[in-house]
């Protein structure tokens, strides 16, 4: 898939991509770093197809469970050349999971991020088109549901930054026992998204918008920068405003954010003051 290059230009500034760009054993070093403050354990959680890395705290709770998705990671090394590992230059969403102010929480990255993405069954096109296709999906319900066992929880909140926004969207549709999904810059519809940067669709991927029907009773909270380029205002507000009349969905637009800025700073505050917590 091509990017066009405002997109680029706008990805590569968020995730400061360059010609150093830091091997994976260094970002997932970084993210292991990061956990390792709050005492967080690394957990490599083996699915039917994927293993998939997870961190979390050494004790658990409360019958709730927030899992942290992470985004689409290090995807692209230029406009025409994906990267040889997705694995985050900065794991936002592991950031939010570790400032999150109280209950139960964890994390989870993306099947190959973190673990050999040289392995199979990855390949670059699980970073790509396929990114959302139903191996992936399955591959992170497995996890989810691991997570849920070891913390002996009931039930799930499901957080999910960009892409993995359309992950936590696909998996609240096929699971029972989501209390709440909360997107932050998420990725709701890939066809829109591809359609509105003129970038190559997403063919081999699972699309929530074409679940809306089984999606519509599902509590959400769908976060988005004023700021954000990448994903736009226009663009959480449009999936939302496809649903049917009586969903449980809605929008809020923070000023002075965009895709990356300030949600992991800010992330106690807007956890307290912007969500619910029944």
């Amino acid at each position: 898939m091509r990017l066009m290059p405002a997109l680029w230009l706008a990805i590569a500034t968020v995730l400061g991509a360059c010609a150093s760009t830091p091997n994976p054993e260094v970002r997932q070093a970084l993210a292991t770093a990061l956990a390792s403050k709050q005492h967080w354990q690394s957990l490599a959680l083996q699915t039917e197809v994927f293993r998939v890395q997870a961190y979390v705290p050494p004790t658990f709770n409360g019958e709730a469970l927030t899992v942290y998705l992470e985004g689409d990671g290090f995807a692209w090394r230029t406009s025409r050349q994906p990267s040889a590992d997705p694995t985050p230059l900065d794991p936002l969403a592991l950031r939010l999971a570790l400032a999150q102010p109280d209950g139960n929480a964890a994390y989870l990255g993306r099947p190959c991020q973190y673990l050999d993405a040289q392995q199979a069954p990855c390949a670059t096109r699980y970073w790509g088109e396929a990114r959302f296709a139903e191996n992936v999906v399955r591959s992170l319900d497995q996890a989810v549901g691991q997570l849920k066992f070891r913390a002996g929880a009931q039930r799930v909140v499901l957080v999910g930054y960009s892409g993995g926004g359309a992950l936590a969207m696909l998996l609240a549709a096929r699971r029972s026992d989501v209390q709440r999904v909360v997107t932050v810059a998420g990725n709701l519809d890939h066809t829109a998204w591809t359609r509105h940067h003129r970038v190559t669709p997403l063919h081999g991927s699972l699309n929530p918008s074409s679940l809306r029907s089984g999606l519509a009773q599902v509590e959400q909270v769908h976060l988005v920068g004023e700021q954000d380029r990448i994903i736009t205002p226009q663009l959480v507000e449009a999936f939302v405003a496809g649903y049917t009349a009586g969903h449980r969905a809605q929008v809020r637009v923070l000023s002075g954010y965009d895709h990356h800025c300030c949600w992991a700073k800010d992330w106690s505050k807007i956890w307290s003051q912007q969500l619910p917590h029944n």
